[in-house]
Parts: C-alpha cells; structure tokens; sequence
C-alpha cells in the first residue's frame, strides 16, 4: 500500500482527504483547525491510517503563502513525509476532470489523486543562507525597479520643462 494524505489548507481551517492506494479512498474528507486540538485531530488521524495501512501516509498540500506553516510545523515535528505542491500544478491537476467542483474537499481529494499520477520529492527545508539570498535577489530587483523608474520620470519632466535638452547637451 502507498497511503497520502492530501489537505486543501485554507485560513485557520484545512480539509483532509486521505487514500489508502490509487483510487482507494480512505473514509469521507475530513475537517481540522489550525489550533492545538486541530492540529492533534490531523496526527490522530494518520495515525489510524498507518494503523489500517501498516506505513506511514505521505501528506500532499498546496503551498499557500503563510497559511500551511503550522501543519507543515506539525508535520514536522511528527516526522512525517510531506510534499508541497506548487499552486500551478494543483490547478491544472484540477482542470484536468470534466465535471468542475469547487470545494475544499473535492481539492483535497485532487490533491491525494494528484499524488498517485506524478512523481514528487519530498519537500526539503532551505537552509538560512539561500533564504538570506533569496531576500537579497528581491531587495536588488525591487531597488533597481525604482531607481529606472525614477529615471523615466525625471527624463519625462525634463522633456517638458526643458525639450532642447538633447540637442544642446547631447547629439
């Protein structure tokens, strides 16, 4: 058996639909809060799946800004395997049906399918120097932004106060 657990995460609240194997589908979707009990209703819960599976599930989620950090948190400290998808892929994995759903628990459940038709690496923790480049990648593009927008905007007020500019200083 290959048991995946796939969680739509939302603000405060995810929705869970857990697989025992490809299109063998584990119970009715399930619901958690991202507070201590929630989120100890979440390990409980594949706790019953490695119990009725005998391994342990792989979970699957979208990566959701800031809102999957304490699952991802909980995970982690319950050492199970996780997989953050990128938000593009779920969505073409979910325009892939015919018939077009949209609920929490239809994405989960896309989400556990999803696992199944691609292979993924499980997600891998960056270190804090490639964190720290990357906010300096950013903090470059954003200051070179401004600074050729300040740039166009000077030329654009020196064109009207001063048109001649060009010939007189320049070819």
């Amino acid at each position: 058996m290959n048991p995946v657990v796939g969680i739509d995460i939302s603000k405060g609240v995810s929705e869970g639909q857990a697989f025992l194997d490809k299109n063998q589908p584990y119970k009715e979707s399930f619901r958690f809060s991202h507070t201590k009990m929630g989120l100890h209703t979440l390990v409980t819960f594949l706790h019953e799946i490695e119990k009725n599976s005998g391994c342990r599930p792989t979970v699957i989620l979208e990566a959701t800004g800031h809102y999957h950090l304490p699952v991802v948190q909980c995970l982690e400290e319950n050492n199970y395997l996780y997989i953050i998808v990128n938000p593009l892929t779920a969505q073409r994995a979910k325009r892939s049906h015919l018939r077009k759903v949209k609920t929490d628990a239809a994405d989960a459940y896309y989400l556990g399918e999803l696992y199944y038709r691609e292979e993924f690496e499980p997600y891998e923790q960056r270190g804090i120097q490639l964190l720290n480049l990357r906010h300096l990648t950013r903090q470059h593009e954003s200051l070179t932004k401004a600074y050729v927008q300040t740039k166009l905007q000077f030329h654009a007020v020196l064109d009207q106060v001063f048109p001649e500019y060009v010939g007189v200083f320049g070819r």
